[in-house]
C-alpha cells in the first residue's frame, strides 16, 4: 500500500529539528532528495523579497531548565517543541516570577506542549505543558539555551518535471514545522510521493513541486519566479494537513473561480461527500501569497483536517499517532485523481452532424439487453454534450458522475473517431 510507504517515511523524518531556517531544513531536504531529484537552493540573510527580508538563520543544539530541586525539564533534545523557535542563547539563573514571563502553555490542553515562534523579534522562551507548569515552585531556576542566530541563509527546494506542454501544475508544501506530524510533515511527504508518481508518467502538463518555509519562503519564491508562474501555472495546490484519517477539507482560491477550485470540488464531491468547504477568508497558509493581489495564481488546497480547526493543531498532540497509513492512502488517491483528471480534461467535440453511427464503430451492442441499452444511452449523453465548449469536468457534472470514471470511455470514443479534442 502506498499509504504504508508514505507513513514509514514520516517516521524517519518526524524528529528532525526543522525551523524557518537552519540545518534541520537542510537535513529534511537531503532526505527528500534521496527519493526525488529536487534542487536545493539558498537565499542569503538580508535579501529583499517584495516587502519582506530574509531573516537570520537559526540553529539550536540544546536547551533546558533546571528546577530548584535539580530536575532538568523542557529538554530540547527530548522534544524540540519545548523551545520557543528562534530563541536567543541564554545561560542564566532567574527566579520563578521572571521565568514565568518566558513560559508558554495551553490551559485548555493541559497535557500538550504548544508550538510557538518568534521569527522576526529577538526573544527567548520555553514551551511546557500546563500540568508541568503548575508543578513549578518558588526558587532559583537555571535557564540554558545553546542556540545560534546568525547571518546565514534560507533553504528551499524545487523540482520541475517537463511535460508535453509548458503549462504547469504547481504543488507547494512548507518545511518549517518541527515534530508536527499532520501540520506539516504530512505535506512534505505526500508531495514527495506525488512527485514520484509524476516522474513515472509521460505527462501533458509540466509539474512544479516546491518545498519552502511557510510565508517567507513562498514570498521569496514568488519574487524570483513571478513572471514565469503567472505565464505558465494553470492550477496549483498547497499541500498540508493530509495525514490524518478524518473528513476532507477544501480551501478555495480568492474568488473560487479557478481550474484548481473546479477540479478539487468536483473530485471531492464525487468521492468524499462529507468534505468541509472553506472560503479564502479562512486562509492561513501559503495560499495567502500565491493568491495575493498582483500574483493571482490559481491555487487552492485539499486537506484532511484543516489547520487551526483540529484540537491537536500546533501542539505535541500532533504526533505520529495522529497520522496513519490509511489517512495517507486516502489523500494520495484524491490528489492522484485530481492529477489524472487534469491530464485528461480537454474540451471535446463530436466529429459528425447528428448522432454518429455507433454500430459500424463497434459501439452498439448486437443484442439490446436493458444493461446494454443503458450503456448506449450513457455514450450518447457524453456525445450530446461534446460541443467543443465543455471540458471533461463540465460533461461529467451534467451527467452527475465523476470525471475520473469518464476518462477511459472518452479515450475509446476518440480512438473510434467519434470525438476529437478541440
Amino acid at each position: 500500500m502506498i499509504g504504508e510507504k508514505i507513513y514509514n517515511l514520516a517516521k524517519e523524518l518526524f524528529y528532525i529539528n526543522r525551523s524557518l531556517t537552519g540545518d534541520g531544513v537542510r537535513e529534511t531536504l537531503e532526505q527528500v532528495k534521496k527519493l526525488i531529484p529536487i534542487k536545493i537552493k539558498e537565499i542569503p540573510t538580508g535579501e529583499k523579497c517584495f516587502d519582506w527580508e530574509v531573516p537570520k538563520e537559526w540553529n539550536c543544539k540544546e536547551a533546558y531548565i533546571i528546577t530548584p530541586e535539580g530536575e532538568k525539564i523542557c529538554e530540547y533534545s527530548k522534544n524540540n517543541l519545548h523551545i520557543l523557535q528562534y530563541s536567543t542563547p541564554q545561560n542564566r539563573q532567574i527566579d520563578l516570577k521572571e521565568l514565568d514571563k518566558h513560559l508558554y502553555s495551553l490551559p485548555d490542553l493541559p497535557d500538550a506542549i504548544p508550538y510557538v515562534t518568534s521569527y522576526y523579534k529577538e526573544n527567548w522562551g520555553f514551551c511546557i505543558s500546563q500540568n508541568d507548569r503548575n508543578k513549578l515552585k518558588e526558587g532559583v531556576y537555571k535557564v540554558f539555551i545553546d542556540s545560534e542566530l546568525k547571518n546565514g541563509s534560507l533553504t528551499y527546494a524545487d523540482l520541475i518535471i517537463p511535460g508535453k506542454s509548458k503549462e504547469e501544475i504547481l504543488f507547494s508544501t512548507y518545511i518549517c514545522h518541527p515534530s508536527l506530524a499532520n501540520d506539516n510533515l504530512s505535506g512534505i511527504i505526500l508531495t514527495t510521493f506525488l512527485a514520484k508518481y509524476i516522474l513515472e508518467k509521460n505527462t501533458r502538463f509540466t509539474y512544479r513541486f516546491i518545498f519552502i518555509p511557510e510565508t517567507i519562503g513562498s514570498i521569496c519564491y514568488i519574487s524570483k519566479h513571478l513572471s514565469k508562474l503567472k505565464e505558465n501555472v494553470k492550477a496549483g495546490f498547497v499541500v498540508t494537513c493530509v495525514g490524518d484519517n478524518r473528513d476532507y477539507s477544501f480551501l478555495a482560491s480568492r474568488f473560487e473561480d479557478t481550474l484548481a477550485d473546479k477540479i478539487a470540488i468536483h473530485v471531492l464531491k464525487h468521492t468524499k461527500k462529507d468534505f468541509k468547504r472553506y472560503s479564502f477568508l479562512d486562509r492561513g497558509s501559503d495560499e495567502r501569497q500565491y493568491c495575493s493581489i498582483g500574483v493571482d495564481l490559481p491555487i487552492c488546497s485539499v486537506m484532511r483536517s484543516k489547520y487551526v480547526e483540529y484540537k491537536e493543531y500546533h501542539t505535541s498532540l500532533d504526533d505520529l499517532s495522529l497520522i496513519s497509513p490509511i489517512g495517507f492512502e486516502g489523500s494520495f488517491k484524491v490528489y492522484k485523481q485530481i492529477i489524472d483528471v487534469l491530464e485528461n480534461n480537454y474540451r471535446y467535440k463530436t466529429t459528425t452532424i447528428c448522432e454518429p453511427q455507433l454500430g459500424k464503430r463497434g459501439l452498439y451492442p448486437a443484442v439490446s439487453t436493458p444493461e446494454q441499452i443503458k450503456k448506449v444511452k450513457y455514450l450518447r449523453n457524453i456525445i450530446a454534450y461534446a460541443d467543443g465548449n465543455k471540458d471533461l469536468i463540465d460533461i461529467a457534472e451534467i451527467l452527475k458522475t465523476n470525471a475520473y470514471e469518464l476518462i477511459e470511455i472518452v479515450k475509446n470514443l476518440e480512438e473510434k473517431k467519434v470525438l476529437c479534442r478541440k
